[in-house]
């Protein structure tokens, strides 16, 4: 069963996902993925752990000019 999207579940398994992944720095809504050190294969994994937890797919042409934590937390939320 899928976790219910909320913007708070959404930013909560995004934040865990990130440090996961070995964000650097403190992530935040506003954090950005190049001052947490996150390159595009980092984001091809959140967006599996997205599409895992929450069941929304999010592509590389979704992906394109989001450059903070917030704005992929807004679109996941959108799309649920």
């Amino acid at each position: 069963m899928k976790t219910k999207a909320t913007s708070e579940t959404v930013e909560k398994v995004i934040f865990d996902g990130l440090e996961e992944i070995g964000a650097e720095g403190e992530v935040t809504r506003e954090a950005t993925f190049e001052a947490l050190d996150i390159d595009s294969l980092d984001v091809v994994e959140l967006a599996q752990i997205v599409e895992d937890e929450f069941g929304v797919r999010l592509e590389g042409d979704d992906l394109k000019g989001l450059e903070t934590v917030g704005q992929v937390i807004d679109l996941v939320v959108a799309r649920a």
